[in-house]
């Protein structure tokens, strides 16, 4: 079982969620997140940026759609 950090969490999801400079998984030259961080990322990000960033994220293809529907899946209304 693996622990993750939260100042990791927080700061591969600034990576990919804000700046699109790295990916939830290796692609497009990106390393992706670290083993053990994806669902970590995944939730702080739903808990943590608005939908517009959510969307934004998506729309410039820093998230494939299945990553954006796992994420979309962790937010709370």
């Amino acid at each position: 079982m693996s622990t993750t950090l939260l100042f990791r969490t927080i700061t591969y999801a600034k990576a990919v969620y804000v700046y699109g400079t790295n990916r939830l998984t290796a692609r497009d030259g990106f390393p992706g997140v670290a083993d053990g961080y994806y669902t970590a990322v995944e939730q702080y990000a739903a808990q943590t940026y608005t939908q517009a960033q959510l969307e934004l994220a998506l729309a410039c293809g820093w998230l494939t759609q299945i990553e954006y529907d796992q994420t979309m899946s962790y937010v709370v209304v």
